[in-house]
């Protein structure tokens, strides 16, 4: 790990197209700012371990769950036979339409955070340092 000492405003470069700014000294933090190409993802750590974390406990499951999960599968694939009310075990075998009048469902979260970038005009070219 590279350490160095920044005064308020001072630039360090990372390779060609990364720089990183000291903007702001308040305290006991610091504001720093990313200037990078789109394609390179910025994130606080803090944030990717949380997602990480959040993701692998969804993703876990035990025994039970399978076993209910492989249940409801085969509900679905082979109809109870007839009866005069279905049992409230019962799975349908196709869903049910929705309502015309019901609100579009909202697309998924994503796991990871984009990074974002101040609005304004993209920066111009870079000072040769």
């Amino acid at each position: 790990m590279l350490v160095l000492t920044r005064k308020k405003g001072e630039r360090v470069l990372i390779g060609d197209d990364i720089v990183v700014t000291l903007i702001d000294i308040r305290g006991d933090g610091v504001r720093i700012g990313f200037d990078a190409p789109r394609g390179v993802p910025i994130q606080r750590a803090e944030v990717v371990v949380a997602v990480t974390e959040a993701n692998t406990e969804a993703a876990a499951t035990s025994a039970s769950t399978a076993e209910t999960l492989v249940g409801l599968l085969r509900g679905v694939r082979q109809p109870a036979a007839e009866t005069a009310e279905p049992a409230a075990t019962d799975v349908p075998a196709e869903p049910a339409a929705p309502e015309a009048s019901a609100a579009p469902a909202a697309p998924p979260a994503p796991a990871t955070i984009p990074a974002r970038r101040p609005p304004g005009p993209k920066p111009g070219p870079r000072p040769n340092l």
